[in-house]
């Protein structure tokens, strides 16, 4: 719970100062002056006393045990303050101090040292390099940010001590509460999972709001995240996510699959709400820190004006939402007490005289009907409005379990309702985009609670073939696992391959042809052409004797122009496989994550469009189809515009048989099916090609 952190029952400032203007003096005056309910001692061996308090030459002397100390003293004497915290008994420190692992390799050094001291003496650190961290819960302020919040329900973490005082800001800017801040600074000791698991168990806390630079360790985050997200909401703006990674990589997954690409996944497996920017973060936090979660994703939107109304049905419908028609019973009765010129087609159109119980009305019967999950009101202040009123109606109405949004658009003459919405609990919105953004993140919250428990199923494999090509791979020192090993990896994993062989001849070829019938396809085999359409390296439809010969030939001649120092294995010569839809599936191991599987179809929609999903391994049923769902293009597997639809169910199968395999055998760094060919139902998969890179080979 860090109990010693968050609620002590006495604080220490080793480095209190009586100079306004020093962190020391500023941390102090904070504490005194937000009426911190335990014990204050300031420590300075320079003065007697400051603020009214005591001062002491160290924490011992105040002869009693000091849960927390709060260290602002220069990096040199750090260490000191550490050990004067340990001996007054300092169940946790905060480091405010700058000069650590932030300024070079002598700072992590140092930093490293009163990390490895604070877990011998079994006290938290919270910091170095940090603003500090406020409670209103116990009127604690110990920062040096100048604000003390209202108490709230939401709990900020930031990564950034100067995003805290925006946030600050904002919070007495909106009058909207905060339960605990809490600036990480440099993670020496305690980081972003820490501090999930204790605000997790924090009655004060509602919604957790973060600010994040980097995670520690991607497979405890997603552990922890997933068990705090079950029991309240996590809604966290990652910045830094727009370097793809420290390797060129030499897939097309591999090249698709940035850093941002792996903290959106792991987001979504743990049920994070991701936003992107800083007004959104407390968008979404205060929609769902007010406001009951909704059952579905059917929205009704009130307004007074056309133009608004339109604005908002286009978001919703962006989002993937539903503007359904009230149900006529409702429509009718709703259509009754309003003038003729109005429209109950959703949006509900109330005219722009509306008065505040014209709107009370048709909230009221709109959050009435079973087709309706959330509501979002809209105002534009006319000659007619009461802004005031209405946001009152709206108050009173919004009690029926549903969530309401309201959009009040405008300045000054809002302002007043916006104070009442905050005090009453109903989030608004300056647009109506941003207010459907907000609900928007709801839905996907509660979908997310309601999914169905994860199942991750485990197919019967031939594990032995696999860890026999690995294990050739390996004494080879080939990192490139090839077409027919990748293949032939993929066979002992249920998938269906074509058969084949490879040839080293074209009398060879002729063979392998024969016997496996025609018509047949080559492919070069070779370990440093990656492409091997660039090189003239593939050849299909071949359908008699006399094309596989003159094939093989075209192919050895145009090959060893092209690539002279290439090293040729072969052709591989397989049977053609029947027509379908061609689709890519792959994995990439990010370094932070794990093994991160990819889903998308093949030609222009990978290679120009990039029109891709990925998702975290281990994978279910149900989030294999997610993947498919989730692309642009879901629908031309449908059977869009005419075409047969084909069988999803086989590539979510396909999906859930590479996050069996990659998570099996780790080494796999990387692998592309590519193109694995789809049909209409009842008709099998074929992996046309495949290629894997492995990690750990010399």
């Amino acid at each position: 719970m860090l109990d010693g952190l968050l609620y002590p029952r006495s604080v220490a400032v080793i480095g209190a100062s009586r100079s306004p203007g020093k962190v020391g003096y500023a941390i102090l005056s904070n504490l005194v002056s937000g009426g911190f309910e335990g014990k204050i001692i300031p420590v300075n061996p320079q003065v007697d006393e400051i603020l009214g308090l005591p001062c002491y030459r160290d924490a011992r002397e105040a002869k009693i045990k000091v849960d927390l100390c709060i260290i602002v003293v220069p990096p040199g004497a750090v260490m000191g303050a550490l050990e004067s915290a340990s001996a007054a008994g300092a169940q946790a420190v905060t480091i405010i101090t700058a000069g650590f692992k932030e300024v070079g390799a002598a700072g992590a050094a140092r930093e490293n040292e009163i990390a490895a001291y604070c877990r011998k003496r079994r006290m938290r650190l919270l910091g170095p390099n940090c603003l500090g961290l406020i409670n209103t819960a116990n009127n604690m302020n110990a920062s040096f940010a100048a604000q003390m919040p209202k108490p709230g329900a939401i709990s900020v973490l930031s990564q950034s001590g100067a995003l805290c005082t925006a946030i600050l800001d904002w919070s007495e800017g909106r009058g909207v509460g905060l339960a605990k801040l809490i600036s990480i600074g440099n993670k020496a000791d305690l980081c972003e999972t820490d501090l999930l698991q204790a605000l997790a168990k924090d009655d004060q806390t509602k919604v957790i709001a973060a600010y994040l630079e980097s995670i520690t360790s991607g497979p405890e985050f997603i552990r922890i995240a997933e068990e705090v997200s079950r029991d309240k909401p996590v809604v966290i703006l990652k910045a830094g996510t727009t370097a793809a990674g420290g390797k060129a990589a030499s897939s097309h997954t591999g090249s698709l699959a940035g850093a941002d690409i792996a903290y959106g996944a792991a987001f979504k497996r743990a049920g994070v709400v991701r936003t992107e920017d800083f007004e959104s973060l407390f968008d979404f936090a205060t929609a769902l820190a007010m406001q009951p979660l909704p059952k579905g994703n059917r929205v009704a939107v009130i307004t007074n004006a056309g133009g608004p109304g339109i604005m908002a049905a286009d978001a919703v419908e962006n989002l993937g939402m539903k503007l359904d028609s009230l149900t006529s019973e409702i429509a009718e009765d709703i259509m009754s007490n309003l003038p003729s010129a109005a429209s109950v087609g959703n949006p509900v159109d109330v005219l722009g005289d509306a008065d505040s119980k014209r709107y009370a009305m048709a909230l009221e019967k709109t959050l009435a009907d079973p087709q309706v999950d959330a509501v979002i009101v809209i105002l534009t202040p006319q000659a007619m409005s009461d802004p005031d009123a209405t946001a009152d109606a709206i108050i009173t109405g919004a009690t029926g379990g549903k969530p309401v949004l309201a959009c009040f658009m405008g300045g000054s003459q809002v302002l007043g309702a916006r104070a009442k919405f905050v005090a009453a609990n109903v989030p608004d919105y300056p647009s109506p985009e941003r207010a459907v953004a907000a609900l928007k993140a709801m839905v996907d919250y509660a979908a997310w609670l309601n999914r169905p428990p994860r199942v991750v199923a485990r197919f019967p494999v031939n594990r032995h073939r696999v860890e026999r090509v690995l294990a050739r791979q390996m004494r080879a020192g080939r990192p490139e696992v090839g077409e027919v090993e990748a293949k032939e990896i993929l066979r002992a994993y249920d998938f269906n391959v074509p058969p084949g062989q490879l040839a080293r001849n074209s009398d060879d070829a002729i063979a392998v042809a024969e016997r496996i019938g025609y018509p047949v396809a080559m492919k070069i085999v070779s370990p440093d052409i990656l492409h091997k359409s660039d090189f003239g390296g593939v050849k299909l439809n071949l359908s008699k004797p006399s094309e596989v010969c003159d094939a093989y030939d075209l192919m050895m001649l145009r090959i060893g122009r092209k690539a002279p120092n290439a090293h040729l294995r072969g052709v591989l010569v397989e049977k053609m496989s029947k027509p379908g839809r061609e689709i890519i599936l792959g994995m990439h191991r990010d370094p932070q994550f794990g093994p991160m599987l990819m889903f998308g179809l093949g030609g222009i929609f990978v290679e120009v469009m990039k029109d891709v999903s990925f998702y975290l391994a281990p994978i279910t049923h149900d989030e294999a189809l997610q993947m498919l769902e989730s692309t642009r293009s879901y629908a031309l597997l449908q059977g869009a515009r005419g075409e047969a639809a084909v069988d999803l169910n086989v590539i979510a199968a396909a999906l859930q048989r590479i996050s069996q395999l990659v998570t099996d055998f780790p080494q796999i760094e990387e692998m592309d099916i590519n193109p694995f060919i789809v049909g209409e139902v009842g008709s099998p998969p074929v992996v046309a090609d495949a290629r894997m890179i492995l990690s750990g080979v010399k």
